[in-house]
């Protein structure tokens, strides 16, 4: 149990609240309304055991490196407290129940999930190769809306696939700004970012462009979907607070990341997704 609670902790569980809600706003919208309890049922467990082996992957695979990062040297695995073995193990176990949990949605799901685990375990290496890891990163995201959609319908829509590519740079921007801490620590050890690789402060502006993009993919999914008023309005929401999140971070003062990382970015999720869930209900 001690294991479990280390393995929990260094995977930040508390941290799938970015995904699900965007998960379950994928969810009202696909379905009008009010889901079906099975399907809420699968497919949270499939968003929580899929994102338990993305991030533990991640931790496995980055352990030397987060040894060498006096910001994640504390994590359980590089500190001791968690055995590289267990934490193996814990994936598998977890690996086993997204797999569980995909046979119960739609046959065509049966089918994608290897690419689905291939995109959750693909970052880590990305990094060692390229800058725009940001934007795989995001490719697991673009996945939410989309394969929430096909579990539900069997098929994809356009609507899905704007949402999925709006999930996509909204992830990869706040990931940009997240990576501004370890610019130092990227440069010393050859992993690549926006930020280690272009500077600061244009990973920054390139941030703020995404979030730009991504909220024009929120309004042309709205169109198409043909929402009513509180989806706008969660819309508009999320606009304040992406603004209110790149104010918080500046090239030469990134004492608030946190704040915008973790804060912001979950009151964005979650208000989003209780507004268009109410915009599909009323």
């Amino acid at each position: 149990m001690k294991s479990l609670r280390e393995f929990l902790q260094t995977i930040r569980v508390e941290h799938t609240i970015f995904a699900l809600p965007f998960a379950y706003a994928t969810l009202f919208l696909a379905e009008r309304g009010w889901p079906s309890a099975s399907n809420a049922l699968w497919i949270t467990v499939a968003m929580v055991a899929g994102r338990t082996v993305g991030m533990a992957a991640n931790r496995v695979i980055d352990a030397e490196v987060d040894a060498r990062n006096p910001r994640t040297a504390s994590r359980s695995i590089p500190a001791g407290r968690l055995r590289l073995s267990r934490a193996i193990g814990f994936t598998l176990v977890a690996l086993a129940v997204f797999v569980l949990a995909v046979w119960h949605l739609q046959p065509v799901c049966r089918r994608l999930w290897p690419l689905v685990v291939a995109a959750l375990v693909a970052y880590p290496y990305a990094k060692r190769v390229t800058p725009l890891a940001h934007l795989l990163l995001g490719l697991v995201y673009f996945m939410v809306p989309t394969s929430v959609w096909l579990a539900v319908t069997g098929e994809l829509s356009t609507a899905s696939v704007l949402l999925g590519v709006g999930a996509a740079l909204w992830v990869a921007g706040f990931d940009i700004i997240y990576a501004c801490q370890d610019v130092d620590v990227d440069r010393r050890e050859g992993l690549h970012s926006i930020p280690a690789d272009f500077g600061v402060a244009r990973g920054l502006a390139i941030a703020f462009g995404f979030h730009l993009a991504f909220v024009a993919c929120l309004l042309t999914a709205g169109w198409i979907l043909d929402v009513g008023s509180w989806y706008y309005i969660g819309v508009a929401l999320t606009t304040l607070l992406l603004g209110y999140e790149h104010r918080l971070v500046k090239p030469h003062d990134l004492s608030k990341v946190n704040a915008a990382f973790f804060t912001t970015n979950g009151i964005v999720s979650i208000a989003l997704f209780a507004l268009i869930a109410l915009d599909t209900v009323v």
